[in-house]
C-alpha cells in the first residue's frame, strides 16, 4: 500500500499528516484520547445521526480479500507495460456502525495493476503523451470474460475492447495485450466492455491519465471518481438470496473513489482534498456511474479547465461551485486553496446522493481540508466518524 495521505495524486505522507494533526488541542486518533462529545464540538448528533434509520448488514460470506485505495501507477516509468487482473473482492464503503453505517459490497470484481493490491475503483493508470502502452489483461485465473476498453484514445479496430464489434474477449484461463496509444492527452477512462451493465456495476473501472508533452502539474493533482450502486447486484454475485434486476436497477450506495461519507474522509481509506493556503488544485473528475451527478464546492469557486481530455479556451472559462458531471464524463477542474482556513464540504447536491440509507450526512460527501485546521477538536471529531486510528 502506497504510503500517501489524502486523495489519489496527493504528495503528504503519513509522517507529515501526523505532524499537522497533533497541534496544540491534541488529536485523538495519535494521542489515544477521545474526542470531544458531538455536542461538545460544536456538531450536534442529530446533525450527523439519522433518527430511526437501518444500517445496512456488513458481511463477507465468501471470505474474499479486502479491497485497497485506488493508486496511481506511472505506466511509462515501467516500460509502457501494465498488467490488469480482475480479483474477486470484498469492498467495504463504510465500515463502521455510525452515520448509517456500516455500508459494503459484498462482492467485486476488482482491478489488480501488476503485483499491487485490487482496489474499487481500479488503479489510475497514467502516461505521458507519446508513450503508447501494452495493457495486458491476464485473465488466467479468472471466472469470467472480461475486456477493457479505454475512451478518449485513438487506437486500432481490434484494440477497442469490445467484444461484439471486434470479436475480442478474453475468456478464463487466457490473456490479451491491448496496444493503447497514447495520442490523446487529458483525463479518460477505462472499464470492462463486456456484460458492460454488469461488470462496471461490480467495480471494472477506473481512470486513465495521458499528460501532455511539457504538462505541469498542480501543487495538488487529484482524481476523484463518483458511482452509485444498487448493492443488491453484489449481494446476489456474493451468493446471496436476493433479487436484482438491471432494469429495476435502485441505487442505495453513493461513493467517492469507492467510498462513502464519513469514510471519504479518512486519511488513508478514503480522499480528503488537503491543502495548504494558496495552494493550486487541479481535480480530475470522473463519473463512472448511470446517473448524473452535480457535485458542490464550499466556499471554493472553481474554473473547469478541461473536458473529456480537450482543453478548455480561457476565455470561454468562469468561475462556478457546481459542477454538473455525466455519465462517462470527466471534467477537470482548477481553484486557488484561498478561503478562510478550514473544513469545507465538497458533495452531490442531489441530496439523496448525499446519505447512507435513511442516514444524513453520508454518500457521496467529501472534503477540503486546510492543513492549519487539522489540530482542531473538529477535526478530531470527523477522524473519530471516519474511524482514522493513526
Amino acid at each position: 500500500m502506497t504510503d500517501n495521505i489524502g486523495a489519489p495524486g496527493t504528495d503528504m505522507s503519513r509522517r507529515e499528516f501526523a505532524k499537522a494533526a497533533a497541534g496544540t488541542t491534541g488529536f485523538m486518533a495519535l494521542s489515544g484520547c477521545q474526542a470531544a462529545p458531538a455536542e461538545e464540538s460544536g456538531v450536534t448528533v442529530s446533525e450527523v445521526e439519522s433518527q430511526g434509520s437501518t444500517p445496512a448488514q456488513t458481511t463477507n460470506p465468501a471470505d474474499l480479500p479486502k479491497t485497497s485505495p485506488p493508486q496511481v501507477v506511472n505506466v511509462d516509468e515501467q516500460g509502457n507495460q501494465v498488467t490488469l487482473r480482475s480479483v474477486p473482492s470484498y469492498h467495504e464503503v463504510h465500515p463502521l456502525e455510525n452515520m448509517g453505517g456500516p455500508v459494503d459490497l459484498p462482492a467485486t470484481w476488482a482491478f489488480q495493476a501488476d503485483d499491487r493490491e485490487p482496489s474499487v475503483p481500479g488503479p489510475i493508470l497514467r502516461t505521458t503523451e507519446g508513450e503508447d502502452m501494452e495493457v495486458t489483461l491476464d485473465n488466467t485465473d479468472g471466472k469470467r470474460p472480461h475486456t477493457v476498453h479505454f475512451h478518449g484514445q485513438r487506437k486500432t479496430w481490434e484494440n477497442d475492447g469490445v467484444p461484439t464489434t471486434t470479436g475480442i474477449t478474453v475468456p478464463p484461463g487466457e490473456k490479451h495485450t491491448y496496444e493503447i496509444p497514447a495520442n490523446v492527452p487529458g483525463t479518460h477512462l477505462y472499464h470492462c466492455h463486456y456484460q458492460t451493465h454488469r461488470h462496471i456495476d461490480m467495480g471494472m473501472y477506473g481512470f486513465l491519465r495521458v499528460d501532455p508533452k511539457g504538462y505541469e502539474e498542480a501543487d495538488q493533482e487529484l482524481f476523484m471518481t463518483m458511482k452509485e450502486w444498487d448493492n443488491d447486484l453484489n449481494k446476489q454475485m456474493a451468493g446471496m438470496d436476493v433479487d436484482y434486476s438491471p432494469r429495476e436497477r435502485n441505487p442505495n450506495v453513493f461513493t467517492i473513489n469507492g467510498k462513502s461519507a464519513p469514510r471519504t474522509l479518512h486519511p488513508e481509506d478514503g480522499s480528503p482534498v488537503i491543502v495548504e493556503q494558496g495552494d493550486t488544485v487541479r481535480i480530475h473528475f470522473a463519473n463512472n456511474g448511470y446517473m448524473m451527478h452535480p457535485m458542490h464546492t464550499h466556499n471554493h469557486r472553481f474554473e473547469v479547465v478541461e473536458k473529456d481530455g480537450s482543453p478548455i479556451p480561457e476565455a470561454a472559462r468562469y468561475k462556478q461551485d457546481v459542477l454538473n458531471i455525466a455519465p462517462a464524463e470527466r471534467k477537470t477542474v482548477e481553484f486557488e486553496a484561498d478561503a478562510d482556513p478550514g473544513i469545507y464540504l465538497m458533495h452531490c447536491h442531489k441530496v439523496f446522493h448525499a446519505m447512507n440509507g435513511n442516514s444524513y450526512p453520508g454518500g457521496m460527501v467529501g472534503a477540503i481540508v486546510y492543513r492549519d485546521a487539522m489540530d482542531s477538536d473538529i477535526f478530531s471529531q470527523l477522524m473519530e466518524y471516519a474511524g482514522y486510528e493513526g
